[in-house]
């Protein structure tokens, strides 16, 4: 055991050391990984939905398709739906995300709930709705119960978070979309929300997201290829 003292007194110095490299470093760069300056400081339609936010991301990625074509694959996004386009095991119970476009999900309506678990118990709420521009979705839970509240309800639950998982589309050379996500929060009590947040949600989104933007350029990339096909058929 006494082999390990050298190791254990440096310990605090090495955690010390890794801690400030992660802010310093990684944690900039997946907040805003595959977004232009530009783009992480704009201001964003349902920014405003969370006048007071605590954490913020904003990641992007360009789609082979024009805005028209990928919005039809957001819209139907849910469990019991498309489900989510990232890794299935984690957000869809296993259940494969669609690869195709499901016309009877096609007309998502601003104030629908978009189902995150088999039960129905917690959701996203579809809080607004511009095709095919702008996708934003809310979610609101108390805890420790993980069930959602209204946010408009006074006075809010002791200890919950409040967020936005917003989706929005520009046209860009090429016939391709600029898709650009942001992510938008507040929580309380916050220092333990604040180690939650670093632990935990901000690594999950990053792997969830990016996930979630290659399976979203495979399926509109495939999609634009068969449409190409077709057209020179005919």
């Amino acid at each position: 055991m006494s082999g390990y003292g050298p190791f254990l007194r440096r310990l605090p110095l090495v955690l010390g050391v890794a801690t400030a490299a992660y802010a310093a470093v990684v944690r900039p760069r997946t907040l805003r990984w595959g977004a232009t300056s530009d783009e992480a400081a704009r201001a964003l339609p349902g920014d405003d939905l969370i006048p007071y936010a605590d954490g913020q991301s904003t990641m992007a990625t360009t789609l082979p398709a024009r805005p028209e074509e990928a919005w039809r694959w957001l819209q139907q996004m849910g469990f019991n739906r498309a489900g989510w386009y990232s890794w299935d095991l984690l957000d869809h119970f296993g259940q494969p995300s669609a690869k195709k476009i499901v016309p009877e999900w096609q007309d998502l309506k601003k104030g629908q709930r978009l189902e995150t678990v088999p039960s129905g118990m917690t959701w996203f709420t579809a809080a607004l709705v511009d095709p095919p521009r702008t996708l934003v979705l809310r979610a609101d839970l108390r805890f420790p119960s993980g069930r959602p509240f209204d946010p408009l309800h006074w006075p809010p639950p002791k200890a919950y978070t409040d967020g936005i998982w917003a989706f929005h589309l520009e046209s860009a050379p090429g016939d391709s979309t600029r898709l650009v996500v942001r992510t938008r929060g507040r929580s309380t009590p916050r220092p333990l929300m604040r180690i939650v947040d670093l632990v935990f949600g901000e690594p999950a989104h990053f792997i969830m997201q990016t996930r979630q933007f290659r399976n979203l350029r495979t399926r509109l990339g495939t999609n634009t290829s068969a449409q190409t096909r077709e057209s020179a058929g005919s």
